[in-house]
């Protein structure tokens, strides 16, 4: 099975990139502030989960899914053409950020009345994270 395969230290060092990444894109002193404002809330007084440890750890799930994910993928292409190095990885983080995260949510945000800004905001964040987890990858192997 391919899973088995996937080089894991490559995985868990892209999770950690990407979950890094996430944590600066939306810190307070970057997107966090424009998101908040943008759905309509307080910064100083967000909704949601008030749990952070049930809040980080789902986003951290989450994140580790999508470097699987983008691991896999990786995995296949490798198996067709060879390794891909950190640049395809890179790109194929790109690829991936724009063609499934990105175009997959904007529906989502547009429809449930979130907006373009809140959209742009939270893919940009996957689509970062997304290709920085890709270049880690494929630099690892």
């Amino acid at each position: 099975m391919f899973l088995l395969e996937l080089n894991w230290l490559g995985v868990l060092a892209g999770f950690a990139v990407y979950f890094i990444s996430g944590a600066i894109w939306f810190g307070p002193k970057t997107f966090y502030p424009a998101w908040m404002r943008a759905k309509g809330h307080d910064p100083e007084n967000p909704p949601g989960l008030h749990s952070p440890a049930l809040l980080f750890g789902l986003t951290a799930v989450g994140a580790l899914v999508q470097v699987i994910a983008l691991a896999s993928v990786m995995w296949f292409v490798a198996e067709v053409q060879g390794p891909l190095g950190p640049l395809g990885g890179a790109l194929a983080g790109l690829l991936v950020g724009i063609g499934f995260a990105a175009a997959s949510s904007l529906s989502h945000r547009l429809f449930g009345g979130d907006g373009f800004k809140v959209w742009a905001i939270e893919v940009g964040g996957d689509i970062v994270g997304l290709t920085l987890a890709g270049l880690v990858v494929g630099l690892i192997g």
